[in-house]
């Protein structure tokens, strides 16, 4: 049986981790993406514009670790949406489904009590990869 060994996946065109957490770890053709907010990689702020914003945004940084660890939208397998207001969900599975466009991952969806910076969404992913780049 292969050795499978562990890659810490970083990116800047993702926000950095905001506590002691990767971006995403890779385990052979797995990938496992921490979980993402509506964070502006560069200025390190949440987007303006509500959960519509933060989802478009939250999903454009876990396409950037994707895209780190040579993995696209298509590999992704499974995706935890957590959001600040269940009343959010219509909104966000609008902006969710341009980012999905054809068989999409499974998928739970749940209203917590509070999010990281005051987020509206953030997003979890995991991903395999079933031929190599």
């Amino acid at each position: 049986m292969p050795t499978l060994h562990r890659k810490t996946i970083n990116t800047r065109q993702a926000p950095a981790a905001i506590g002691p957490y990767s971006q995403a770890v890779q385990m052979g053709n797995q990938l496992f993406i921490s979980g993402q907010l509506g964070l502006d990689p560069a200025a390190g702020t949440m987007v303006p514009g509500g959960v519509v914003a933060e989802t478009r945004q939250a999903l454009a940084n876990l396409r950037a670790i994707l895209e780190e660890a040579s993995f696209t939208l298509k590999d992704v397998v499974q995706v935890q949406v957590f959001l600040a207001d269940i009343d959010d969900f219509a909104a966000m599975n609008e902006v969710y489904a341009t980012f999905f466009t054809e068989n999409p991952p499974a998928r739970a969806a749940f209203q917590v009590a509070a999010l990281p910076k005051n987020g509206r969404v953030e997003i979890t992913a995991q991903a395999i990869r079933i031929a190599t780049p």
